[in-house]
């Protein structure tokens, strides 16, 4: 039989929350992440969840994420804010 020592029960919560914290942060968890936007998709450069908007700072989770430019390599939040990006670079916004 193994040895079972119950003296230091209440640590294992506070080891679980730092494990778990620690997990998430590796993953990129609550992070800006960093990415390369092709024509037809993004490449994930360094770990994060979300970007911010290049028009608005708006959060944008990396699932939700539509609208983007490859030549200024920059993320929108909708099709207005790609639009507004857009007329601004070709000097008309």
């Amino acid at each position: 039989m193994g040895v079972f020592w119950a003296g230091n029960l209440d640590l294992w919560p506070r080891l679980r929350d730092k494990r778990h914290m620690l997990m998430n942060h590796q993953n990129g968890e609550g992070r800006v992440a960093k990415l390369y936007y092709g024509p037809n998709g993004f490449r994930k450069i360094a770990a994060g969840d979300h970007v911010l908007c290049a028009v608005t700072g708006q959060r944008i989770l990396l699932d939700d994420l539509r609208y983007w430019s490859v030549d200024r390599q920059e993320a929108y939040a909708g099709a207005a804010e790609a639009n507004q990006a857009e007329l601004a670079a070709r000097g008309r916004g």
